[in-house]
């Protein structure tokens, strides 16, 4: 077999297979060389289009989502243990969406300034680093996982259940994580159509084992747990392969882990907001069970199964945002400010369209929705209510969650950090904490969509400011 190093590299790492060289050379040198003349953006088609495909935000919350409604026919309580987990879930997201995003807006803007040896050090010492705190993650929930999930909102009924369940995925934290910077490796130089196969791949197989280990082998939740494991293993493979065979302008391979630690602290600092997002979504979730569980565990699950729903939409508009990123980062990189106000306007407008389409769906289908998970009269009564309160602010989120994006992708970390903490954190706690004590059940269901609302008022004033004086 025959090796050839590329000449855009310096570094004995970078070498691919010869009958992949051609292509791979061609892509990468009009890349870099896109950013050199006149018409740098228009010269690249990567960096005028919003990629918008699925990603690894979308493929959890599909996972989530599928795995809500199958085991949601077992009872009430292994449907609530689902929404318990989904803040461990959110937890292993919150590493490995904040490295990977980190990652790949360093990639991005590398690829803009024609660093490719840059780009290539970040994205190996990113994979390998996630991989690594994934199997921290996993040994320490392993060695506290009772007490975990009864601080995660479990009742004595939910327990079983939510630890069954939370004991599979914390086994397969290392390979979420390191999934989650690959994906973004392959978004971050706009290979977007190739991230997606391997998480559609996924997200298609955890629908079909779902039935088939919970019902058929008659696992119960683990089955759950276990088709998801195998499906995020699979979507791992696959993005795996695309690197292992070339099919990536970014190289990632053990010789090319930097050694310096201003690089981790570079990719963590730029993946903060991220993290702080996922981070108190796990806080958020957990406050949120354990609001609902004084009432029941009907209740549990009804804001459960209405918080899937909800996450699905919101997983379409961070989809359209992975899209925004790499393209506003490249353009920005490349100096043509009108290309990344232009990516931004666009990227509300879609996402906007989005949400208002499905908050009216939504709207009309409440209870058909809330049955379609799970046949209770209880969860359907209040999650019905639930899913109303979110409609009623859903075509905001598209604009917040784009404005903390592109101060996050082009390097502003500390006023992204700040609009990343609003939603699940700095304006949601207090008022998890307030309403419920106020209104009662009704306060639970309000927090989330009244910490929406207040994101967005919050949003309008840093949109405004980075306009008027980065990209006018």
């Amino acid at each position: 077999m025959v090796f050839i190093r590329l000449g855009i590299h310096q570094d004995p790492c970078y070498t691919v297979e010869k009958p992949q060289q051609e292509a791979l050379y061609a892509r990468a040198y009009h890349f870099q060389r896109a950013a050199a003349r006149p018409d740098a953006v228009h010269a690249d088609p990567e960096a005028d289009r919003v990629a918008v495909y699925p990603d690894h935000t979308a493929s959890s919350a599909f996972f989530f989502t599928a795995d809500t409604y199958f085991v949601s026919k077992l009872s009430t309580s292994a449907s609530a243990a689902v929404g318990v987990v989904f803040s461990l879930m959110s937890i292993i997201q919150a590493f490995g969406f904040g490295i990977g995003m980190g990652c790949g807006s360093i990639i991005s803007r590398s690829l803009g300034n024609r660093d490719n040896e840059r780009a290539d050090h970040t994205a190996s010492s990113a994979f390998f680093f996630a991989a690594a705190v994934g199997l921290l993650i996993c040994i320490a929930g392993l060695c506290t996982l009772r007490p975990l999930m009864r601080l995660l909102g479990s009742t004595e009924t939910i327990l079983p259940y939510s630890e069954s369940y939370a004991r599979i995925i914390l086994l397969a934290a290392p390979v979420m994580c390191a999934s989650f910077v690959l994906n973004n490796t392959l978004r971050s130089e706009g290979e977007a159509m190739l991230s997606m196969y391997g998480i559609c791949a996924g997200g298609l197989l955890n629908v079909a084992l779902d039935p088939l280990f919970i019902f058929v082998f008659d696992m119960g939740i683990a089955g759950a747990a276990l088709a998801t494991a195998l499906s995020q293993l699979v979507s791992f493979c696959i993005l795996a392969w695309l690197f292992l065979h070339g099919r990536s302008i970014v190289r990632v391979h053990v010789r090319c882990i930097s050694k310096r630690p201003g690089l981790y602290g570079e990719i963590l600092l730029v993946g903060f907001p991220t993290i702080c997002r996922q981070g108190f979504a796990s806080l958020s979730s957990a406050l949120l069970n354990n609001a609902a569980a004084v009432y029941s565990d009907a209740a549990v699950a009804a804001v459960t199964i209405s918080n899937k729903v909800y996450l699905l939409v919101r997983s379409i508009v961070i989809g359209i945002g992975q899209g925004f990123q790499p393209v506003a980062g490249y353009n920005f990189g490349a100096g043509d400010k009108k290309r990344t106000r232009q990516a931004f306007w666009f990227s509300v407008l879609l996402g906007t369209a989005v949400c208002i389409v499905c908050a009216a769906v939504i709207s009309l289908f409440p209870d058909e929705i809330m049955h379609f998970f799970r046949d209770d009269a209880e969860v359907t009564r209040i999650g019905r209510q639930a899913l109303l309160y979110a409609c009623a602010v859903m075509p905001l989120m598209g604009y917040s969650t784009y404005v903390n994006q592109l101060y996050q992708c082009l390097g502003f970390h500390q006023a992204a950090t700040l609009l990343a903490s609003c939603r699940n954190g700095l304006l949601y706690v207090p008022l998890i904490l307030i309403l419920p004590r106020m209104l009662g059940l009704p306060g639970v269901e309000m927090s989330q969509p009244g910490a929406d609302l207040l994101t967005f008022v919050v949003s309008l004033p840093f949109q405004i400011w980075f306009f008027r004086h980065k990209l006018r």
